[in-house]
């Protein structure tokens, strides 16, 4: 059974920085890509970062320059550094798994205030 379990969400302050970790257990051998999407009511969920197995990199236009997406495939671990938090980041992040099939985790809160 593939699970992801997340942390790092909380509240946060314009301006300021949190980290959000993913730990994927239960997939053979490296995922594909891992990343991050993040949902608010009323919109769809999308993107925030992935990057792949072999280390590229994507991100959606609104966190490039602030956030950066790492990871190590052999752990099928990934992280995302958020820094210069805006009020519109607020949302819950969800970690995301590609493998054979793709996989989500529950989600963490992510607020930002000023």
């Amino acid at each position: 059974q593939v699970q992801l379990v997340e942390s790092g969400g909380g509240l946060a302050q314009t301006g300021g920085s949190l980290r959000l970790s993913c730990a994927a257990s239960g997939i053979i051998g490296s995922a594909k890509a891992m990343g991050w999407y993040r949902s608010v009511p009323g919109k769809q969920r999308e993107l925030v970062a992935l990057i792949t197995s072999g280390g590229d990199t994507d991100y959606a236009d609104s966190v490039k320059g602030r956030f950066t997406i790492s990871g190590d495939s052999a752990k099928n671990t990934v992280f995302l550094q958020m820094s210069s938090l805006k009020s519109e980041d607020t949302a819950v992040y969800y970690c995301h798994a590609r493998s054979a099939a793709v996989y989500w985790g529950r989600g963490t809160q992510v607020t930002v205030s000023s």
